[in-house]
């Protein structure tokens, strides 16, 4: 057996509510315009076509507690609110109707977006990767175990900058459902125990500054603030 030639990286471990240990992230998935009125705020048309993803590092993720350092290489940096589920069992081709077996729970989770590279990203036709996955671009809750709340098809979803609301919705706005989400993610990659699906953010997304506290949640999941520094 080979041994390694560099001390491997950390293992990245999210906290688990109620639980002493961590759930191990594997992969981060992210789901694009998924709510109507955050397409049409982009300029695009939320007709039901087929889902997007793009992805996210999993050393990308920011526990809960700890601060956002307003990024290098960029003056525009946006909030977008979105529930995470955190995968316990995965597999390629999942049938919608097996789809909830495979969910270990749910958090919530902010993709902070580099909006200015995004933009100039989009303009010419290419990734979004700076965009999207640089460091501590991804603040997430503890992850609260199904067996504690079930699946929740409907719930409101908001966030707060210094205390003026600026996103809210419900995640029954989805245009795709978590189930449907993990059908489609599965047909063209296969998933496995330790992956993140973040799945979209509702309307209202706007940028922060340092200084900024940024306050979500998602009712009857949880909770996370934000200090951008």
């Amino acid at each position: 057996m080979q041994t390694a030639a560099l001390t491997p990286p950390p293992l990245i471990l999210l906290p688990i509510s109620g639980s002493s240990v961590g759930f191990p992230v594997r992969r981060v998935y992210c789901v694009g315009r998924n709510y109507a009125a955050h397409a049409r705020e982009m300029g695009h048309d939320p007709d039901r076509e087929a889902p997007f993803f793009f992805q996210k590092n999993a050393d990308n993720l920011l526990p809960p507690g700890e601060n956002f350092p307003y990024p290098t290489r960029s003056s525009d940096v946006h909030h977008e609110v979105e529930l995470v589920v955190a995968m316990r069992t995965g597999g390629a081709d999942i049938p919608v109707s097996e789809a909830a077996d495979h969910i270990f729970g749910y958090g919530v989770g902010i993709d902070f977006t580099r909006r200015d590279l995004q933009a100039e990203a989009k303009k010419a036709g290419k990734p979004w990767t700076a965009a999207k996955a640089f460091e501590h671009s991804a603040p997430v809750s503890a992850i609260v175990p199904v067996t504690a709340i079930g699946h929740p098809a409907s719930g409101n979803i908001w966030l707060k900058v210094n205390g003026e609301l600026r996103q809210q919705g419900d995640l029954d706005q989805m245009i795709w459902k978590v189930p449907e989400i993990i059908a489609e993610l599965s047909r063209l990659f296969t998933l496995a125990p330790g992956d993140i699906i973040m799945t979209g953010t509702p309307s209202g997304v706007g940028p922060v500054t340092q200084g900024d506290v940024v306050a979500c949640g998602i009712d009857g999941i949880g909770a996370i603030s934000v200090n951008i520094v």
